[in-house]
């Protein structure tokens, strides 16, 4: 099993920035991605970022240009950092990181069914 711990959501104003940080732990040697998904009130939990093995990125069309996903330097390769700048209201969300062990999501897409770990998510909210 893969333990996901989120860490740095928070309370920003519009046009702000934020830095999330998750941490993949235990069975983490076949991990082909680790992603970002995020789920406001009432609606669907929705994908955000993900970065492969090959540390090739992906995002979803409304955070292109505004939010950056990377790797820890080091050899573990099991911590990403989700950069978030030009904060919107819309952007307010709880966000979750989630880890794909099998290499669904390469052949299947970034659906949140790909990503069989899940952290317990972290609040982020941008006021206006």
């Amino acid at each position: 099993q893969v333990q996901v711990v989120e860490s740095g959501g928070g309370l920003v104003q519009a046009g702000g920035s934020l830095r999330l940080s998750c941490a993949a732990s235990g069975r983490t040697f076949s991990i082909y991605a680790m992603g970002w998904f995020r789920q406001a009130p009432g609606k669907e939990r929705d994908f955000v970022a993900a970065i492969d093995w090959n540390d090739n990125t992906y995002y979803a069309d409304s955070v292109k240009g505004r939010f950056t996903i990377s790797r820890e330097n080091d050899n573990a390769k099991n911590t990403v950092h989700l950069q978030m700048n030009s904060l919107e209201p819309e952007d307010t969300a709880v966000y979750y990181c989630a880890v794909d062990s099998y290499g669904s999501s390469r052949y299947r897409g970034f659906g949140a069914a790909e990503f069989g770990s899940w952290g317990q998510g972290t609040q982020v909210t941008v006021s206006s």
